[in-house]
């Protein structure tokens, strides 16, 4: 495959990810019917980190990162590890989502996306193959 149409698949793939946040975000928050938001922590602020590891000769090409309905996108990313500036839910915040693309160096590359609350790992999310795209997501 040319190098052309492996950047359109990686790019296509990339907003597929990013709709299925988005469609993520739209639908948790509809489903907090209640104003309850003390369960499993829901109802404090969290610091959240978001990481990406790729496999060595695999190349981090973007990330869609963000708590509730404020996803921030993160382009022209390179090499095999990114991680996102911390970011601080509001409290009563519902859930954190990360999706990661890559292009791996061959068919047994990997990539692993980690979601980090308050300094504990919370939630990882792995993809296998030349065109890597890994997704998380996690309920405070």
């Amino acid at each position: 495959m040319k190098k052309t149409g492996m950047s359109q698949l990686l790019r296509g793939t990339f907003f597929v990810l990013l709709a299925t946040m988005l469609f993520g975000f739209v639908t948790s928050c509809s489903k907090d019917d209640d104003d309850d938001n003390n369960v499993n922590g829901a109802g404090k602020s969290h610091k959240v980190v978001f990481k990406a590891i790729a496999s060595s000769g695999s190349n981090i090409s973007g990330a869609v990162y963000g708590i509730d309905g404020n996803p921030t996108t993160a382009t022209s990313l390179s090499g095999t590890t990114w991680t996102s500036p911390e970011v601080t839910s509001e409290a009563g915040a519902y859930n954190a989502n990360v999706a990661v693309n890559a292009l791996g160096a061959n068919a047994s590359s990997t990539l692993k996306v980690q979601i980090w609350v308050d300094g504990e790992l919370k939630k990882e999310g792995t993809s296998s193959g030349e065109i890597l795209a890994a997704s998380a997501s996690y309920v405070f």
